[in-house]
């Protein structure tokens, strides 16, 4: 069972600032419907116990914070985006159209593969970016790769899986590659031209720090190419 991330200092903080005490801090999240006993409210602020996520979004509720300032941390994975919504993984996989067991295995693997809807509905729900989805599902390097082996190799035979990675339709994904894959070639192009005219190494590592600048900041460059599509539905998605 996964456990959120909680802190016990933001709690006590949280609640200091609220001036109540362990006892009405109980007695207000069973009026939410979470009961509690007041010594598992204490219990969690000497950092013992850890709440479960229905306490954690009661609390949150009581002490009128954000379930991210309980955490203490800022969300780094899908479930932590997830609580810091303060939405249950049903909740969540009811609005995104996806059986809860499919999500729990999703957030438990780090691999999304929800259809061009749900992704849809899964970033609009979180407030993510499909930028960020990528990132938070641990695809970022799987991306990087296909990358720098479209504009250096054959870009066409990288647009599925990179299409199939950010759930961007092929035909966006394909127009950036290409546009990529010429970019690249010109480093190569330039190079050899210098080789060619035996020009001084200046003019040679100069073209050399480009290339290198050029992969460096790779994806980033992919999804500035992408633009406005990669925030919103596949092509095939929205019917048109």
């Amino acid at each position: 069972m996964y456990s959120a991330p909680f802190s016990p200092a933001e709690a006590r903080a949280a609640r200091a600032r609220m001036g109540l005490t362990t006892s009405q801090v109980a007695h207000s999240m069973a009026a939410c419907g979470v009961p509690v006993h007041p010594d598992l409210v204490t219990a969690w602020e000497q950092g013992s116990h850890v709440p479960t996520e229905p306490q954690l979004f009661a609390l949150a509720d009581v002490l009128w914070c954000s379930a991210t300032t309980l955490m203490g941390v800022e969300p780094r994975t899908l479930a932590e985006h997830r609580l810091a919504r303060q939405l249950s993984a049903e909740r969540l996989a009811y609005r995104i159209g996806m059986d809860p067991a499919a999500y729990r295995a999703a957030e438990a693997a780090r691999r999304w593969d929800g259809d061009s809807r749900q992704t849809r509905a899964l970033v609009d729900a979180l407030g993510l970016s499909l930028r960020k989805l990528v990132g938070i599902m641990g695809r970022g390097e799987e991306l990087a790769g296909h990358l720098r082996s479209a504009v250096d190799g054959r870009w066409k035979a990288h647009v599925a899986p990179v299409a199939e990675i950010v759930v961007v339709d092929e035909t966006s994904v394909g127009d950036a590659l290409r546009t990529m894959h010429a970019e690249f070639a010109e480093f190569s192009e330039r190079y050899m031209g210098h080789l060619v005219a035996r020009n001084d190494d200046a003019r040679l590592k100069e073209v050399a720090a480009e290339r290198s600048a050029y992969l460096h900041r790779l994806v980033d460059h992919f999804w500035e190419l992408i633009g406005e599509v990669g925030e919103e539905p596949p092509y095939d998605a929205i019917g048109r």
